[in-house]
């Protein structure tokens, strides 16, 4: 810690605790006594102990190194800090000495795995590439061939880090590189290989943590022949979790067997009587029935695949299944009270069919399978027994059974694939890969937790030794002092659980014999044993747990379950009634026992097999060179590219890294080549750099010079203890600083007196530019002005040009404008005076033909009295004159109130005028042909004629109807157009107002013009007018020449049309084209100048 306060200083690059990130670097800002201020990367500022404080190496790769040991300090920290950089980069991969860590990635990486990579691979060193499971496997089977000793490899890690997946590819490495060509058929290592997903769907399943979680342990046995190929194998399980069977949490599921089974076809589903996984009481505890990616129905394909692929034949497999579908249906096989108390009856009708139908598949008798769940056989040496059982105790039973069937058949299946495969007794050396579960703390921990830390204890140890063993190895090669290393060991918390009388699993066992005990017994007993024991801690909230301090921290365990657990016998009536089944798959997996050992109602403790399979597993893997690979899940959530500080740091902790690198703290952590260290540290003494030395006598005279004590040199590298890289770093930071600080001093006044000899020269430089850019500028202005002034002479030049000629331009459209509209007024004048002509001509011949007809109707009609007619005759003749006259007044009155029509009416009148005419030339004809002495028929012919007549009035009377009709419309018409002629009159004033004001606009125009040109202009010619406007009277018509026009005054009412007067206003403006001769343009511009 002295170190560390003298190497602190402000400025320092460190690794500061953070209760989120673990570790988070900063930088000191001031240091006040054992505390410093720090900056952290987050801009938070905190305050920490000098002795929490880390040093961080501000030269490290921004990679990461590929080897932790390569790290200039090895603390927690920049351990984690390197895996989480390589992890960013997709390297999962990381060395720490001879331990590979793997960090789950979540995501497929083929390019890592393939056979490209696997040849590069085949015959490389470790260290020679960037660390990768092939290169432990490459390692193994190396020394394996060249020291002819078996080796092993140790991969180890919670669930969901990923040791199943390493598993399959260390085996398909070694299968590429000891594996039979492909025509050789069924070879050992497929059978190895295809076993992998046999175990997988009866030995593994979904836990929170981890969707394909093995719930065994396993170590393969690869062998190997003095060829180097595979010649046989051999698989060892350890520890299956039986509980799952038959009880789950959510979101869990059971093995995966069962939900395969209930996914196969529907056959296989008719064969077995299943259906939907919910329907089954050890399923549906959970509610998760599926897994995210995964088929179900292909899985059991490719799961019955690889049974054919290992030996199991057809009939093996349906057996297999038939057991599987037949602890379903025992699940739902529910119990109720009967009618005595003590006992129990199946519940209802589903229960019975469940009952019969597991019968069925187990084959045996319904009878017997229902006595065996519900009676329990006691003997006495007195007597035989029998009696029943409660429903909880039938429930009880039901469960066990079903634990014991799926136990015996995982055992049969593990021991075929052995069978099948086949070992190699002459075989010399093997390379066994061991799958194993890591070190597990969770809320609730039972026995099977204790069972597998009690595991990772002891491969712990193994680790420590391994790891101390090469070290000093290491040390050794080096010839280097290393006695005062000491080892670090757990052998005081396996023998607080393995020990015998004393340990736990001894104290267990004792339980278990004894009938009353209960597990608040077996703690008070396990309090009173271990109370001064200082790896067992009593909790004080708790009556029966207790809590042991693991090597990867403390884990509280419960003990409800720790006795009933233990006890792994099989009940006698479910012995009996298997072991007469039917099926001789199901019978072998429960032969019959022997007379002793069923009158001896001792159990078979499963702590104390599980001691003595850990133990030969022990032996096992000293006999071998171990090799070891530590799998890390990054992440809760299983996804990637998460990297959890926390998470990680932890399991770095119970997979014996850390404790790795503690035991390396213990000696010489930093070890670093002559040439690196000199390369990194040969600044502190530059002299001893250039002189002729090598390079051990240069790092010798360097460490002697700084006054360093208790470092190593070895042959080839120096050994440097804990905190002794951060002091020579510090030494070399302050150097560095002193040197930078003189580089400042000199590059700061080098580059201020070229900067002021740069400006002064640019500043004369600029000085010259800018005179003779001002003398430029002042002659561009001089020449702007002139240009200037001659521009605007020309310009008022042309623009009063340019007026006169839009004046004289505009005058003239006026003219003709004021033209064109006299002329269209005298147009329209014209043609209503002669449409009246016309109208006024047609009535009047009109009128003088009706007066004609009526006064050759009078004379007719005396004509007609002088002949002797009778008085019926005269009075038609009275009645006809009547009407005559009648009708004569009505046409009349309507001619006279008839105005002028259009040629229409005067046209219809003609033509009603000619018919009066025929009448009376038929009149006539009959006035001569009469006499006054004519006879009968001629009086009839007048009779007849005069019918005739009356015909001719009445079609008389109805045209003068429509001649009153045609009236009416003509007088409408009469009175649109006096409308419009009034609407045209307020135009024509309107217009004759805006001329005049168009007239003044021209003529104020005209003055403000000729002022601005009499300024301007230096001649001196008189004005001389170019145009005359003036306004005439009514008599002025006749005086107006062709360039003349008029308006004529608008009129007030119809009768202006008769009498129009065409002359009574007129507005007459002199046309200014007459100014216009055929001289010169020069006497043009002349006359325009005189008009100013």
């Amino acid at each position: 810690m002295q170190g560390i306060l003298e190497n602190v200083v402000a400025g320092s690059h460190v690794w500061v605790g953070d209760p989120e990130l673990v570790w988070i670097d900063g930088q000191v800002l001031n240091i006040n006594g054992e505390e410093a201020e720090i900056q952290t990367s987050n801009e938070k500022k905190v305050v920490s102990r000098l002795s929490k404080l880390h040093p961080k190496d501000t030269d490290a790769p921004t990679d990461g190194v590929d080897d932790m040991t390569k790290l200039a300090y090895l603390h927690e920290p920049g351990v984690l800090h390197n895996l989480e950089t390589r992890y960013k980069i997709n390297e999962i991969y990381t060395y720490t000495g001879n331990i590979l860590i793997a960090i789950n990635p979540f995501q497929s990486l083929p390019h890592l795995y393939d056979v490209n990579v696997m040849k590069s691979y085949k015959g490389a060193v470790v260290g020679d590439l960037s660390p990768h499971v092939f290169a432990i496997a490459e390692a193994a089977y190396r020394a394996m061939i060249t020291e002819e000793k078996s080796n092993s490899i140790l991969v180890s890690g919670e669930s969901g880090a990923g040791k199943t997946e390493t598993t399959k590819m260390l085996m398909c490495y070694l299968a590429f590189l000891g594996g039979h060509t492909a025509s050789e058929g069924r070879t050992v290592e497929k059978q190895v290989l295809e076993s992998n997903p046999v175990l997988e769907a009866f030995g593994n399943a979904k836990t929170v943590r981890n969707d394909n979680s093995s719930r065994f342990g396993k170590f393969v046995e690869i062998q190997f022949n003095k060829y180097g190929r595979i010649s046989g194998a051999a698989i060892r399980t350890y520890l299956l979790e039986k509980s799952r069977v038959c009880q789950i949490s959510d979101p869990e599921r059971n093995y995966h067997c069962f939900y395969l089974l209930c996914a196969s076809p529907p056959e296989d589903k008719e064969k077995y009587k299943l259906g939907d996984p919910r329907s089954f009481h050890y399923l549906n505890q959970s509610s998760c029935y599926e897994l995210a990616g995964v088929n179900a129905a292909q899985e059991y394909l490719s799961t019955k695949r690889a049974m054919d692929i290992v030996g199991i034949s057809q009939e093996e497999q349906d057996a297999i299944f038939r057991v599987v579908a037949a602890i379903l249906h025992l699940g739902n096989i529910k119990f109720a009270k009967s009618e005595d108390s003590d006992s129990s009856v199946l519940e209802d009708e589903e229960s019975i069919f469940r009952l019969q139908t597991t019968a069925e598949l187990l084959m045996c008798e319904p009878d017997a399978l229902e006595v065996a769940l519900c009676k329990r056989v006691m003997i006495t040496p007195e007597e035989i027994i029998k009696r029943s059982l409660d429903p909880i105790g039938a429930t009880v039973s039901r469960d066990g059974l079903a634990k014991t069937l799926y136990s015996r058949l995982f055992d049969w299946i593990v021991n075929k694939i052995n069978n099948s495969i086949g070992q190699d007794p002459s075989s010399k050396y093997l390379i066994g890969v061991l799958d194993i579960y890591g070190f597990e703390s969770f809320r609730t921990n039972s026995f099977e937790q204790f069972c597998i830390n009690f595991t990772n204890e002891k491969l712990q140890q193994h680790f420590n030794q391994h790891v101390f063993k090469m070290e000093q190895e290491e040390y050794t090669k080096e010839r280097i002092d290393w006695s005062y290393l000491e080892f670090v060991d757990n052998q005081d918390v396996l023998d607080l659980i393995e020990k015998k009388p004393g340990g736990i699993i001894a104290l267990l066992d004792e339980a278990c014999m004894f009938p009353k005990s209960t597990h608040e017994t077996f703690a008070q007993k396990l309090y009173q044993t271990f109370k001064d024991h200082k790896r067992f801690i009593k909790p004080k909230l708790a009556r029966s747990d207790f809590t042991i301090v693991h090597y990867a921290g403390e884990v509280q365990y419960q003990s409800e379950q720790f006795i009933d657990k233990n006890k792994d016998y099989v009940v006698p009536e479910h012995q009996d009634m298997l072991s007469t089944s039917k099926c001789s798959f199901v019978s072998g997996l429960f032969p019959p026992l022997s007379e002793e050992t069923a009158k001896s109602a001792k159990f078979s403790s499963i702590g104390s097999r599980f001691k003595l399979q850990l133990q030969q597993l022990m032996e096992t893997l000293n006999l071998t060179e171990p090799h070891y690979i530590r799998c890390v899940k990054p992440n809760n959530l299983l996804k990637p590219g998460i990297f959890e500080n926390m998470n990680i740091i932890q399991q770095l902790r119970s997979g014996g890294v850390l404790e790795a690198v503690r035991i390396k703290c213990a000696g010489f952590p930093t070890h670093r080549t002559f040439h690196d260290f000199l390369t990194r540290l040969g600044i502190l003494a530059p002299e001893v750099i250039r002189g002729n030395f090598e390079e051990k006598d240069k790092c010798k005279m360097l460490l002697e010079k700084i006054g360093l004590t208790g470092y190593q040199i070895g042959e080839t590298q120096i050994f440097l203890r804990a905190g002794q890289m951060a002091e020579l770093d510090a030494r070399r930071a302050r150097v560095l600083s002193k040197s930078a600080t003189i580089i400042q001093k000199q590059s700061r006044t080098h580059f201020s007196r070229k900067t002021y000899i740069a400006l002064r020269k640019s500043s004369v430089t600029v000085q010259s530019f800018c005179r003779g850019e001002l003398a430029r500028i002042s002659y561009y202005h001089m020449k702007r002005e002139a240009a200037a002034i001659r521009i605007q002479m020309y310009t008022r030049g042309k623009l009063a040009r340019k007026w006169y000629t839009e004046i004289r331009i505009s005058a003239i459209v006026l003219q003709t404008g004021f033209r064109v509209m006299a002329d269209c007024y005298k147009l329209r004048y014209r043609k209503q005076s002669k449409a009246s002509t016309h109208i006024q001509s047609y009535w009047r011949r009109h009128k003088a033909l009706v007066e004609y007809q009526d006064l050759k109707k009078v004379s007719i009609i005396p004509q007609s009295v002088n002949h002797p007619t009778d008085e019926h005759e005269h009075e038609h003749e009275h009645e006809y004159e009547h009407e005559h006259e009648h009708e004569h007044k009505v046409l009349e009155i309507s001619v006279e109130n008839e105005s002028p029509c259009v040629e229409e009416s005067s046209n219809s009148s003609k033509e009603e005028s000619s018919s009066p005419f025929q009448d009376n030339e038929s009149i006539e004809a009959i006035r001569d042909s009469s006499s006054p002495l004519g006879d009968t028929e001629k009086y009839e012919a007048l009779t007849a004629e005069i019918k005739n007549l009356k015909v001719m009035l009445q079609e008389e009377k109805q045209k003068a109807d429509e001649y009153e009709r045609k009236y009416v419309e003509a007088q409408e018409s009469s009175e649109e157009l006096r409308k419009k002629l009034a609407e045209t009159e307020k135009r024509v004033y309107q217009l004759q107002d805006s001329l005049n004001r168009m007239i003044s606009s021209m003529s104020s125009q005209v003055a403000e013009l000729k002022m601005i040109l009499s300024t301007s202009s230096r001649l001196s010619s008189t004005f001389r007018p170019i145009a005359r406007v003036d306004v005439a009277s009514s008599n002025s018509d006749s005086s107006s020449t062709d360039s003349d026009f008029t308006f004529p005054a608008p009129v007030s009412n119809p009768e202006a049309f008769s009498s129009p007067k065409p002359k009574s206003f007129e507005l007459v403006v002199q046309d200014i084209t007459a100014a216009d001769g055929s001289g010169s343009e020069s006497e043009k511009e002349g006359s325009f100048d005189d008009f100013f």
